[in-house]
């Protein structure tokens, strides 16, 4: 492989980042809607956080593009199939087209991988189908432990190697039981999908989420973690008081890095909840426990409750 310039991932490393970024957060009309289908921020020029419009899908997912000298990763593919509605791979096709004008490479390789296997971070797998160089990873547990390596599911931490970047991988489930963090040293970074984030955190197998948290925490403390960032923020910025299920306009979203204390809290939270159903909220996040009737109801209330405040077609 002809590489004009090899980037040095490991000297300096955590990198100062830039996560000041004022994310698209929808509008109150979606006719005057003039976000971009899929914002795109880098946070270095290896480092890029995506996020997909609500105008387009209103769970309005974060995705992670990693670049190493010899391949990149792709953490997860959204909430909708359509390239015309969600052109996802034309998307990050212009940014490695860009990141390899600077730094030219015979072949350069794209691995599509996934936080976990629900709908809204799936969506748009097909249109990596037929991409030159481009290995997506199906969204089960099965298949990832094959590709990363796991044997020792959950466990077990494995690493995968993009060219001197050397992510960190292992499983978190019990929000979902193929769910898994990625951690990047250049950055800091520690990724969670749908496990930790400024939201709603839905549990369907609590021992297997505590478990995961311990886990996550002692992790987390073991490492230089600058950011610990999930893939949606449904919180404000007011303490205790999320966005409703569905809403497509969020203008005092929380922000979307949070910390380790963070994540230590979360893990404390959990404990105080000790498996009780239904919906359980604290300051920077609510947590969910499944089965619950009445809070799976309470969140279908709000969300129509929203919908008609906001004149929103049912």
């Amino acid at each position: 492989m002809t590489i004009s310039e090899s980037v040095d991932f490991v000297s300096g490393a955590p990198v100062a980042g830039d996560l000041d970024v004022a994310w698209i957060h929808g509008s109150r009309s979606a006719k005057r809607n003039n976000d971009p289908k899929i914002q795109v921020h880098a946070c270095d020029p290896h480092t890029f956080i995506l996020r997909q419009s609500k105008a387009v899908h209103y769970e309005a997912p974060f995705l992670y593009l990693f670049c190493g000298n010899d391949r990149a990763l792709l953490l997860d593919t959204g909430a909708t199939s359509d390239p015309a509605a969600f052109p996802l791979r034309e998307t990050v096709d212009a940014v490695l087209r860009d990141w390899l004008a600077a730094r030219p490479r015979d072949s350069y390789e794209l691995i599509v991988a996934h936080t976990h296997g629900h709908g809204d971070h799936v969506a748009a797998d097909a249109q990596f189908d037929g991409r030159p160089g481009t290995t997506v990873v199906p969204a089960d547990r099965e298949a990832a432990c094959s590709f990363f390596g796991i044997s020792g599911w959950p466990a077990e931490v494995v690493t995968l190697d993009l060219g001197g970047r050397v992510l960190e991988v292992t499983g978190c489930p019990g929000h979902d039981d193929r769910s898994i963090a990625v951690y990047d040293p250049w950055t800091g970074f520690l990724i969670t999908g749908d496990t930790v984030y400024p939201g709603r955190l839905y549990v369907r197998d609590f021992p297997a989420f505590t478990a995961s948290l311990d886990r996550l925490v002692d992790f987390a403390s073991a490492r230089p973690v600058t950011h610990v960032l999930g893939c949606h923020i449904e919180m404000s910025r007011s303490p205790g008081r999320d966005y409703p299920v569905g809403a497509t306009y969020q203008p005092d979203e929380a922000a979307l890095p949070m910390t380790v204390n963070q994540l230590t809290a979360v893990r404390d939270a959990a404990r105080s909840v000790a498996g009780r159903r239904g919906a359980h909220a604290f300051g920077d996040f609510t947590i969910l426990v499944l089965p619950s009737t009445p809070a799976v109801a309470k969140q279908a209330a709000r969300a129509l409750a929203w919908k008609v405040r906001n004149a929103v077609p049912l």
